[in-house]
């Protein structure tokens, strides 16, 4: 008996000391944090500090060059009230059809395709829709703007069909140059969007189309009551990605039009260029740039928000 006494307070004791132990470690709750610290500090110095510095600015005039004016607000009090600056903005929001709600569509509908029709050698369509995401985009730039020159393909093929009354310069035009620019996005978003959509449908199980066929379910049912909910990630993912390349948009705009005619095509990343590099407007340009930052995060926060929450 005291043979067995002893046993159990010697276990009682060690339990005790391993308690202590394990409360000991847990307590050193700054652990984790030390190995994340150097890629703070990375993300610190080229991330928020700049971001911080361009706030900072955007609360002065300066040409960057004489003595800067604190102005406080008035640099993002004039994006409302600058025709131009409203329409940027404006122009960024119609870009978001273009880039994103119009490639997801289209992947949606391609991918379905591609996976019920079990088509043959779809890693090699695959490398051919994703390579407008390799290709540089003044590159796409640069090809585009030839097919929509007054004699470039697109006119060319037009007048071949007969159809010469719908022929114009495309970029040139105030009413079609926004779209025309735009459905350059579509193409070069959509091969992106298309292979994401690949790989979440290729983890749906077959039984799942067979149960829905015994049901009596055709095409259009499966697409909308099985694959749309079971790749709502990657829609989330891909929205994501397309909103905020429709948002940054700069080297399109720049190589294709310039922002013109006029202002018809004018996007505020091209607005931050011209601000700060053509007109001095360093503060302005600076106001854009953060404004642009926040609307980013706020869509692509409602985006995921909207992502995250069950069917």
């Amino acid at each position: 008996m005291p043979t067995s006494l002893t046993r159990a307070e010697s276990t009682t004791a060690a339990a005790g000391r391993g308690g202590k132990s394990r409360t000991g470690r847990g307590g050193r709750w700054y652990v984790p944090y030390l190995f994340i610290l150097p890629a703070f500090l990375v993300y610190a110095a080229f991330m928020l500090y700049p971001l911080g510095r361009a706030a900072h600015l955007s609360l002065f005039d300066w040409d960057g060059l004489t003595l800067a004016t604190f102005v406080g607000l008035e640099n993002y009090t004039d994006i409302f009230s600058d025709d131009r600056l409203r329409a940027a903005f404006v122009h960024a929001l119609v870009f978001i059809f273009f880039y994103a709600v119009l490639p997801v569509c289209l992947g949606l509908v391609l991918a379905a395709v591609l996976t019920r029709a079990k088509v043959h050698g779809l890693s090699v369509f695959r490398t051919i829709v994703f390579l407008p995401q390799v290709i540089a985009m003044v590159v796409v730039a640069v090809a585009w703007r030839q097919i929509y020159a007054p004699d470039g393909t697109l006119n060319t093929f037009l007048r071949f069909v007969g159809l010469e009354a719908l022929t114009r310069p495309w970029l040139g035009d105030y009413t079609f140059s926004l779209p025309a620019v735009g459905l350059i996005g579509t193409w070069v978003s959509t091969g992106l969007v298309t292979v994401l959509l690949l790989a979440g449908m290729a983890r749906i199980p077959v039984e799942q189309f067979e149960s829905a066929r015994l049901d009596g379910a055709g095409a259009v049912r499966e697409f909308f009551a099985i694959i749309v909910p079971s790749v709502r990630a990657e829609i989330t993912v891909a929205l994501t990605l397309t909103i905020v390349a429709s948002l940054k948009t700069f080297d399109l705009i720049y190589v294709t039009t310039s922002g013109g005619p006029g202002s018809s095509t004018t996007v505020p990343s091209y607005e931050v260029y011209r601000r700060a590099f053509e007109l001095g407007e360093v503060g302005s340009a600076a106001a854009v740039g953060v404004t642009l930052t926040v609307l980013i995060f706020a869509i692509t926060a409602v985006v995921n928000r909207i992502g995250e929450r069950n069917p």
